[in-house]
């Protein structure tokens, strides 16, 4: 199953909410006294763990960012982080368990790689076999989204909300346009979709809840973009 054509080789790409917790840990000088460790300081002017080679690729407009940090190079599971941007600040504003593909990330995407591809996209268009929940973005249902029913019955409700990652696609079109700006060989159809429990075919997986909460939310007025990748790779 490849990230494919929905009708002519539809996307086999395959959460819930949770905060991330931190302590302090107490260390015991030569004299017996224990004192807390000063808490690490966050930058809020960026968005937390990723490098200078991405974060520059952020738009200056964009006041939403939706962050994918992949656990690892060779593995599938991934934390999705909505930051929302304040005056010059980002806030987190939600924060889901996902996926992404099953063999990991890259930065050379290819068709059948089953590797979700690293770098900032933006995001434009919405679609899926369910009714629009009141996406901000235009939004596509239709049920050439449908997973076909000789996929395992896991897979079959994956496309019921979709957010299409501009990834080798043209803007403005259904998430299911075939067209392949940069050629086949550099796959396509690169998806925000609802969890199945495991890796993807290249794209970012999370709950339905969370899907509807992205579809609600994201706003073409604020460009918001994904920033996506390996834990590593995004502080690159």
């Amino acid at each position: 199953m490849v990230c494919g054509v929905l009708v002519m080789s539809l996307a086999a790409c395959g959460g819930s909410s949770d905060t991330n917790s931190g302590g302090t840990k107490a260390d015991t000088d030569s004299g017996g006294k224990s004192e807390r460790a000063k808490p690490e300081t966050v930058d809020l002017t960026r968005i937390p763990d990723v490098g200078d080679r991405l974060q520059k690729q952020i738009p200056a407009e964009s006041r939403q960012v939706v962050a994918v940090y992949g656990e690892g190079k060779d593995d599938a599971d991934a934390t999705v982080v909505l930051y929302t941007k304040s005056g010059s600040t980002w806030d987190q504003t939600r924060t889901w368990r996902g996926h992404n593909g099953k063999k990991g990330w890259t930065t050379d995407h290819q068709e059948g790689d089953k590797r979700s591809p690293v770098g900032v996209f933006t995001l434009t268009d919405a679609g899926g076999v369910l009714a629009d929940p009141g996406a901000k973005f235009p939004y596509s249902q239709s049920a050439a989204f449908q997973a076909p029913h000789y996929w395992a019955k896991s897979h079959w409700h994956d496309f019921d909300y979709v957010i299409a990652i501009d990834y080798n696609r043209v803007k403005g079109t259904s998430p299911n346009d075939p067209t392949r700006p940069e050629g086949q060989s550099k796959g396509g159809s690169i998806w925000l979709h609802m969890d199945h429990g495991s890796g993807t075919s290249a794209c970012v997986s999370l709950s339905k809840s969370g899907m509807e909460y992205l579809l609600r939310t994201l706003d073409p007025a604020k460009h918001p973009v994904i920033v996506m990748g390996d834990k590593a790779e995004l502080k690159a």
